[in-house]
């Protein structure tokens, strides 16, 4: 693939502006592999072998070469998983520009979340420009479980988490809604997986059960979890392995 294609396959803006890129002197590629020498590259059909090890530079910053991108941010409280946010900040704001702008189909659109979470709810989001993916990741016939950790305002009781295990019904659907999961960390703390997803579900299952919820947090999704090192508003590349753990959970 030319160079030019490249830079606009991983979201560096229109072809136009790609190739000002690279007659201006801004994308460098690895020049040897040996010595991991650098070079600038002016000529926009200078053509690149398509590898996932490929590397590149652009205005002095590395980037890697990903076909998708598969993408884990810890997201902070206070912002909104939306492109058109209402009242708080996106947290596509977090995301470099070029993760924003990956075309698809000759569309510029960009990750998208993997579900979302309310703008109070903090943790682990995933983003993909993958449909399958995040077809897999989010459908509630997947099955896919997602743990919460969940500060309660009042004390958790047995019969409440019973409750929470049993089913509890919410006031849109008659079918009652179940954890597949629920344990206690402390009087007030409990960890909660699901495998679907409703509006507010943490939210109003637990007033379904009498409590109310102070804090929710995401810690895991599949066989995925918020990596410990990766702090609020961060974010990071999915590794194989990751994307092995993800694959085996749904």
């Amino acid at each position: 693939m030319k160079l030019q294609d490249v830079l606009y396959s991983q979201g560096f803006g229109t072809r136009r502006v790609c190739a000002g890129l690279i007659q201006q002197g801004h994308v460098e590629l690895v020049s040897d592999a040996k010595s991991h020498s650098w070079a600038v590259c002016t000529d926009t059909m200078a053509e690149c072998r398509l590898e996932e090890g490929l590397r590149f530079r652009v205005q002095g910053v590395e980037w890697p070469y990903r076909e998708k991108a598969y993408i884990a941010l810890h997201k902070p409280a206070g912002t909104e998983c939306s492109q058109k946010p209402s009242r708080y900040p996106s947290v596509y704001t977090l995301l470099p520009a070029c993760l924003r702008q990956r075309p698809a189909r000759g569309v510029i659109q960009g990750v998208q979340a993997v579900g979302r979470l309310d703008q109070d709810t903090t943790g682990l989001l995933l983003l993909s420009d993958d449909g399958q993916f995040i077809h897999r990741m989010s459908s509630p016939k997947k099955h896919v479980p997602k743990v919460y950790r969940v500060t309660a305002k009042h004390t958790v009781s047995e019969q409440q988490i019973e409750r929470l295990l049993e089913g509890v019904v919410l006031d849109d659907d008659p079918k009652p809604v179940r954890a597949a999961a629920c344990s206690l960390v402390d009087n007030v703390c409990i960890d909660l997986t699901l495998t679907e997803g409703k509006y507010h579900q943490v939210k109003r299952m637990l007033a379904a059960v009498g409590n109310r919820v102070e804090t929710l947090h995401r810690q895991s999704i599949g066989n995925y979890r918020l990596p410990a090192d990766l702090g609020p508003g961060q974010w990071r590349w999915l590794s194989e392995k990751d994307l092995e753990a993800l694959q085996h959970t749904a």
